[in-house]
């Protein structure tokens, strides 16, 4: 006897919805399509050529020079030329120095008058000039003055010193400029027979007995 069409179609039906997941399951089913919309684009290369290494900190017309070491950078301050005064301090030439003379020229067809410095470094005594427009900017060194006492003087010059507070210096020798003042020093203190207190001038990194002053016992 014939099987009904309709049980025929159900038995095919039956098998092909038994027979897909093995399909699957043996690797046989399609890929995923790629989206190879998402795929990153490859980026260009871009080559720097004759960059500086440093970036100059001096302005073109050389009004603005930024200290670039540590000492100058913490040790000298911003002003304007015409805000100096005699007898103040300045750096000229990168030195510390100390202004004797200031004279102002007149107005100029710029509009700016010029002052003329005359100043003697603070640690050499040597004579310094310079000229620069009253508005425009220079640095002005951090001078201190401290006092010591003098404990022990070695053969080659070397001192040891003591503050107020008990504390101790031994990275500075007897001066040689002016020239006399070490010997001075070192016959004022006569073998630790008298007390001497000396007079240390510091600026921009530098240290150097500049004075003393016998004391009576």
């Amino acid at each position: 006897s014939q099987i009904p069409f309709w049980i025929f179609f159900f038995y095919c039906t039956c098998e092909f919805r038994v027979a897909v997941p093995f399909i699957h399951s043996a690797g046989c089913s399609s890929p995923p399509p790629s989206n190879h919309n998402h795929e990153p684009k490859p980026q260009p290369t871009v080559y720097f050529k004759n960059l500086p290494e440093k970036l100059s900190t001096m302005s073109d017309d050389n009004d603005y020079v930024v200290e670039s070491t540590d000492a100058g950078a913490s040790a000298t301050i911003p002003m304007e030329a015409g805000q100096i005064k005699k007898g103040g301090h300045m750096m000229i030439k990168g030195k510390p120095c100390k202004v004797l003379n200031i004279s102002v020229s007149k107005t100029g067809k710029h509009g700016h008058a010029k002052c003329n410095f005359t100043a003697v470094d603070i640690f050499t005594g040597k004579k310094l000039e310079d000229m620069i427009p009253s508005t425009h900017g220079t640095t002005v060194p951090i001078v201190t003055k401290t006092e010591w006492e003098i404990i022990d003087i070695e053969e080659d010059g070397e001192v040891t010193l003591m503050d107020e507070g008990g504390e101790q210096k031994t990275d500075l020798n007897l001066p040689t400029i002016p020239e006399g003042l070490g010997d001075e020093i070192r016959a004022a203190w006569d073998d630790g027979n008298n007390t001497v207190m000396v007079t240390v001038q510091s600026a921009v990194g530098i240290e150097q007995i500049i004075a003393y002053k016998k004391e009576s016992n």
